[in-house]
This record gives structure tokens, sequence and C-alpha cells, in this order.
């Protein structure tokens, strides 16, 4: 989940997999390896066996005992009313409209086990840790029994920034259930997110305007509505949640994570990470390099990224899956509403957008589909290839029909917002942890002289994300940092996993994480296929990689191939 460091629908392009979590994926397997060496690792090792998948065996972490709270930059120690809490754990409500009520009630666990929440304490300001507390929400899939010897808790984050790891974790039961035959799978809502005092800036109505507005400014009236706009969601975050907005950096939510590592009672964190929770995992691994067990970041982003590289670079993903799939509407002949011609297809879509944006389209729900709703609704259809056919309705609705309600339905889902028209708290947790964690404020100057550029990587995307630079206008918090530190010295190995195909996290940020941590810490593998996040493709290949790291400590080598 690739953060794209604004609330609106076009340009956040949210890689947030509640998204598609109910997509059954299935990409097909293959297993290819490349031509790089393997690497051996001597920290943790037993006796080295080679799997037969290139890798080398490693003796798992201890998960006795605790081991502190202080980071490389010496913050300062945590109090024993915080490290020694006992979390309640009980069976897990309905999530709530901050979390997004579409997910439903966590369904029920093979063998009868069932999901249990509970909250943890943790310091809304890490220099003040004796002062005031906030709730984070955990939900946890206890380990099942006859699966092997106990390793500890496995921490899933899901992206966003801005998504709900508790909405989202039971979505994917099925794919995890062979982890939980070693692990209680957990996660959580992060600081600002959903039940943990989840930001929403607008209300729900003003939000339905706030998405269907003009994104694109082609005239100078135009462009002061835009400001004006971002300056009212920066004034309604905070009103509502004003005290907490410096404290949302993804820095604070690693130092939660470690002390929910502490309160689970392990002494390593073993954690998944998928798009922004990869750049999350990274900031942890800097902080904390001593305390990372086994650890994979899938859909990998890239941490030396500043908010206009990262933008830029995800508008060139987005265009390469949309070309990807136009290549595959193509060929499908007469059923693709796009045409034969792949070129022809691109013109139709954005012919369709311009065409939205001088006036929008009737939906079966009585609201409109505007220009920013269908790109939205485009963008979030490429998030898998398993929803290239539902693309594919929504384009020949609008082309043929002139109905929009198919892209709107995609737009929604990207959006945040709930057949019931309430929103989680998605987009605007989106904007107040990127907004916090980046200094850079971007002026219209500046967009418009990068927007050449922008429209030169995709026509489609290009112009949408340029101007989404703006999102953090007026906002309230300064940022923290250019770009997030992630160098951990010192770390465990860390599986990276990149997709060639990935829209939102480009696959060049699996190489730039690697370098970015540290010789002989990354451990890149990749995925040659579609969509954002290989593990959950259902490919074979990937699947036996990661599985064995996880379960077993198989480290693969360094440049496995999968298709």
């Amino acid at each position: 989940m690739r953060r794209s460091r604004s609330p609106r629908p076009g340009a956040a392009f949210a890689a947030v997999l509640i998204a598609t979590a109910a997509v059954t994926s299935g990409c097909g397997s293959g297993d290819s390896d490349s031509t790089g060496k393997g690497e051996t690792r001597p920290r943790s090792e037993t006796s080295p066996s080679a799997s037969d998948s290139g890798s080398h065996a490693r003796s798992s972490p201890s998960t006795s005992s605790s081991s502190g709270s202080a980071s490389q930059d010496g913050s300062p120690a945590l109090p024993d009313a915080l490290t020694r809490q006992k979390p309640h754990w009980s069976r897990c409500p309905a999530p709530n409209a901050a979390q997004g009520t579409d997910a439903g009630s966590p369904g029920p666990l093979p063998r009868g086990a069932r999901w249990e929440c509970a909250k943890l304490k943790v310091p809304l300001d890490y220099s003040k840790p004796d002062g005031r507390t906030i709730g984070i929400e955990m939900i946890r899939a206890a380990e099942r029994k006859g699966g092997g010897k106990r390793i500890g808790s496995l921490v899933f984050n899901f992206g966003g920034p801005g998504g709900s790891g508790v909405a989202t974790l039971p979505s994917f039961a099925r794919e995890y259930e062979k982890l939980r035959g070693r692990y209680d799978l957990v996660s959580f809502d992060p600081r600002g997110v959903g039940r943990s005092e989840g930001v929403k800036c607008l209300s729900d109505k003003r939000l339905d305007a706030y998405f269907a507005a003009d994104w694109t400014p082609d005239t100078d009236a135009e462009e002061r509505r835009l400001f004006r706009r971002q300056a009212s969601f920066a004034k309604g975050c905070q009103k509502r949640a004003g005290k907490l907005l410096p404290h949302l950096t993804t820095e604070n939510t690693a130092r939660d994570l470690d002390l929910m590592r502490q309160v689970l009672g392990d002494r390593k964190l073993h954690y998944f990470g998928i798009s922004y929770g990869t750049e999350l995992g990274g900031v942890y691994a800097h902080l904390y390099p001593r305390h990372v067990g086994r650890a994979v970041f899938d859909a990998v982003v890239d941490p030396g990224s500043t908010p206009a590289r990262g933008s830029l670079s995800q508008a060139r993903g987005f265009q390469l899956a949309l070309d990807n799939y136009l290549e595959h509407c193509a060929e499908s002949g007469e059923q693709c509403p796009l045409g034969e011609d792949p070129k022809e297809g691109k013109e139709r879509i954005t012919g369709l957008l311009a065409d939205l944006d001088a006036e929008p389209m009737p939906t079966d729900s009585g609201r409109k589909l505007t220009e920013a709703l269908a790109e939205g609704g485009i963008a979030q259809a490429l998030y898998s290839k398993e929803t290239w056919d539902l693309l594919t309705q929504g384009l020949e609705e609008a082309l043929v029909d002139s109905d929009g309600s198919t892209l709107l339905l995609l737009a929604d889902v990207l959006n945040g917002r709930s057949q019931d028209g309430t929103y989680s708290t998605l987009q605007s947790s989106l904007a107040a942890i990127s907004c916090a964690d980046n200094k850079e404020r971007y002026s219209a100057r500046e967009v418009k002289n990068k927007l050449p550029d922008f429209t030169e990587a995709s026509p489609v995307f290009g112009p949408t994300s340029a101007w989404g630079l703006t999102s953090c206008h007026d906002w309230p918090a300064k940022g923290r940092w250019t770009s997030p530190p992630v160098r951990a010295t010192g770390s465990e190995p860390i599986l990276l996993v990149g997709t060639t195909g990935d829209p939102a996290t480009p696959y060049g940020g699996t190489r730039a994480m690697k370098e970015e941590l540290g010789k002989g810490v990354g451990v890149e593998v990749t995925y040659r296929g579609e969509g954002h996040g290989a593990y959950d493709s259902s490919n074979a290949c990937v699947r036996k990689v990661v599985d064995g790291y996880l379960l077993r400590g198989l480290v693969p080598r360094d440049g496995k191939s999968c298709r």
C-alpha cells in the first residue's frame, strides 16, 4: 500500500487492501530463480540446510521475554504501567462507521476459534511517556493447535496509511490460516485510524461533495476553489482532532508497535507489512534493529522518495497497470468497450474523463459520476487483475449507456464510503498521517512547473497526482521529515517482495528499500505479475517462499524470482 499523501480520490490511489479484501485472486503459479548467488547469513543460524528453494535454515528467535523499549535515538523509557499492561481480550464488536460498516462482523475461524479484540494504551507523546495516553484497538486470532512449536505473534499492517487492520485481517483469514499454525495473527488500527482515535475531518455529506469536486483546475477560478477546499478540509481536521494531529506520525506508530511487541510477550517483533506497512516496518527496523524478528515487506515503497517523486512514480505505476489492462482488454476483441487498439482505448478513457469534467454522468443511486470519481474508480480497479472485468463493465456502462454506476461504486470503495453513505476514517487518516510525516508543502506555482512531467508520465492519472501535492496546504501541524529513515544496521534479514506490475508501489521501490536498509538486511524477491501485493495473489511460488521464511526460518536466495 503506497501512501499518496493526499486525501483525494484520484491522487490518493491509497493502496488500501481493504478495498480488495473480498476478491479471490488466482494468478497462477511458477517458480524461477534469478541468476543471483545465494547469501550466507551467519546470524542466528543453525547448521546450514539448503531447502528445495535455495534457502538456508535459521533458528527461530526466543519469544519468552521483553527486551525494553529504548530506541537508537535515546527516547525516554516507558513506565511499567504501560510495558506491563495486560490486554483484556474479548469478543470483537462489529466494525463501526470509523472502520467501515461494509466490512461486517469478523466471521468464524476454523475449529471453533474466534476473533478477539483488546485495547493497548500508548503515550500520545513519546517525549512525555508519563502523560496522556490513547487507546490502540487490536485484533487477534490465536495460534491453532497442531501446527508446530509456537513462534509468537505475527503483526500485520495492511497499509494506507489509514487502513483499519482490525477490519481487514478477518477478510484474509483463509489466506493466512497456514501461518496461524505457529503464530497468533494480530493486527491493529494505527493511531488516528478507526477505533484508535480515528480522524474524520468532514461530515459524510461534505465528504460526498469533497470527493466529487474538480481536482484538475483549468482556470484561475477553479484553482482558487481547489485551495479553498483544501483549507476547509484542514480546518475540519483541526476542529475535530487538533491535539492529536502533531502526534499521528509513522515514527510514533512504530513506537506503538514496539510497545505492542512487549505487551504481547515477544522478545522480537514478527511482522508482515504491506504497501505503506513496509514504510512503517522500515521505520521500526531503524528505531529498533535488534528487536526485528521475522519480517516480510510486500508491495514495497521507495523510502527515499519525496512526495513529488513518489507521486510521479505512482502515476507511472498506475499508467503501466492501465496499459497492461488495455492490452488485455483489446485481446478480448468485440467484448472490449475500448476497441481493439490499446492506444485508442487510452484516448477513449481520457475523452470520457474530459466529458465528465464538463458534465457529470447519472448513476442508479441518484448521485453523479464526476471526473474525479471516475478516475478514482478506474484506479481502484487496477489494484488487482481480478477486478479488471469489473473495470470493463464500468467502462462499458459509461461509454455505451451513459451510466456511471459501477465506476462510482469502485470510487466509493477507494474513498472509504460504505453503502449506507457513511465514510470510514480512511482518507481523513491518510491525510493526517501523511501531513504529520512530510515537511513538504507545495504551492500552485510548484505544481504547475511539475505538471508537464506528470502529464507525460500518465495522461490519465498524472494531472490529478500533480495537484494532489497540495493536499497538505494550510495543514495545522508541521511535518516530521522529507523521507523516512529506514537504515537498520544489525537487523535480522527482512524479506522484500516486489511485483513488477504493481500500480501503487512500483517495483523500483523494492530495490530502493533494500539499499536504504543497509548491507545484508534486505532479501529481494520478485513476483513477475500484476496487482498490488504478491502474497495475496495466491501465487504458489511466492507463498512457498514467504511461508518457508515465516514458519521455518528459511531465508531465500537474494534475487529470487517467481512467475
